[in-house]
């Protein structure tokens, strides 16, 4: 009986990543381990990896937790000491063969021998993608990487020390891949990566993020949906704003790495855009595309940010309308230079951090009222519900086939989800 378990925190990257280990997993016939992929994004996320491995060790003792991703990369002695852990396997590690062939060697091991294979992130300097995926489960969405680190460095995150640098995967492996989960079915392919917007930049002649999107939906006539994940909406390229507007291939849905609406304090965490450029973006593919919503990851209580600054995010939410956002609470991050920085109080971070949710939910409820009465086309994830080209969440009240694209029309809606 096979008692693997694969638990992942975090970005849709580590989701993707998730799949080429249990693959990987599989081909050694590791049918008796626990893999935690770990998320750095906050103390929170940390504090959760954490929890997981507890819970997993309470669950079977005598099954081997490995731990990998970025917690467990920034900071592999930490989890080393946990007395539930195994083994320690860094991102570049836990997405080669020979990791896992080594894991199966050793699999039979006590608890007590751990060790930890985890190298210097930052030397790496290919993003070698040979772990071809077949699926996720179901065969309506599949995630594909086509990136990995990243080259900025924002004053608040921890994420470039756990991926390191930017490292763009080439078209024709990008499109190698697309091409099989297409055979296989898949209706849906999401581009995923740490900095979607630096593909190509370390590739030859220097591709942009449009040229890769352009040839994707020529090379493939067969992929129904492409999705991108989140853009820095600063360096989206003309090609990929003539591809917004004019491939209705290209869903319009579009997660904005924004992280505040105020111009101070996004000169602070040293982003690259000020908040007139993210409205300017907003309006310009509002335009092009009437249909389009928007996402959002936005920080609550950045050190320094006033009562005033943080209006500027609130305001900043309905200017942009932005729908579907990603509220982080901003949470220190050893090794950083915004950890420096004269830090806001605990409870002032919590209650902005509601007052952006609060303001969100209200946001997506008022989205949700405008599409009733109207006709979507939703990709069904499983036999009662699917999401829209949006991304929107639909609910139905007869069943429909599974991982198929359903012409519906818009009845009602209830908490977070539209009902057809």
């Amino acid at each position: 009986m096979n008692r693997s378990k694969f638990t992942t925190l975090g970005c849709r990257l580590n989701a993707y990543e998730t799949e080429a280990m249990k693959t990987l997993a599989e081909s050694k016939n590791l049918d008796d381990i626990a893999v935690v992929n770990t998320c750095a994004v906050t103390a929170e996320a940390v504090r959760k990896s954490k929890r997981e491995i507890r819970k997993l060790y309470r669950e079977d003792e005598n099954r081997k937790i490995i731990v990998t991703g970025c917690a467990a990369q920034i900071n592999p002695k930490e989890f080393s000491n946990m007395k539930e852990v195994a083994s320690i396997i860094g991102n570049t590690e836990k997405i080669k063969a020979e990791t896992w062939e080594n894991l199966s060697v050793n699999k039979n091991k006590p608890h007590k021998n751990k060790k930890i294979l985890v190298d210097d992130i930052m030397a790496v300097n290919n993003n070698d993608n040979n772990n071809i995926i077949n699926g996720f489960g179901t065969r309506s969405r599949a995630y594909v990487q086509i990136q990995n680190g990243c080259d900025h460095r924002c004053t608040f995150c921890i994420i470039p020390y756990g991926r390191g640098n930017s490292r763009s995967i080439p078209k024709e492996t990008i499109v190698k891949q697309i091409k099989r989960l297409v055979t296989n079915g898949f209706k849906e392919v999401v581009l995923t990566g740490v900095d979607l917007t630096s593909w190509g930049a370390d590739l030859e002649k220097n591709p942009k993020l449009g040229i890769l999107v352009t040839q994707i939906l020529n090379e493939i006539p067969d992929l129904l949906r492409l999705r991108i994940s989140s853009i820095d909406s600063i360096e989206v390229d003309e090609v990929l704003m003539e591809a917004i507007a004019n491939e209705k291939r290209l869903m319009p849905h579009f997660h904005l790495s924004l992280q505040s609406g105020d111009n101070m304090i996004l000169k602070r965490m040293k982003r690259r855009h000020l908040r007139d450029h993210a409205i300017s973006f907003c309006e310009a593919v509002k335009k092009a595309r009437p249909e389009v919503t928007f996402g959002a990851d936005i920080i609550a209580g950045f050190p320094t940010e006033t009562d005033e600054m943080f209006k500027n995010s609130l305001k900043l939410i309905k200017e942009c309308n932005l729908t579907w956002l990603h509220i982080f609470p901003y949470s220190a991050r050893v090794g950083t230079p915004a950890a420096k920085m004269p830090q806001v109080t605990g409870n002032i971070v919590r209650e902005r951090a509601r007052e952006l949710r609060e303001l969100g939910r209200s946001q997506v409820s008022r989205y949700l009222n405008s599409q009733v009465g109207l006709n979507h086309k939703i990709l069904m994830e499983n036999e009662t519900s699917g999401r829209t080209e949006q991304f929107a969440e639909v609910k139905f009240k007869v069943p429909q086939k599974s991982s198929t694209i359903t012409a519906a029309k818009i009845i009602g809606f209830e908490n977070n989800y539209l009902i057809a």
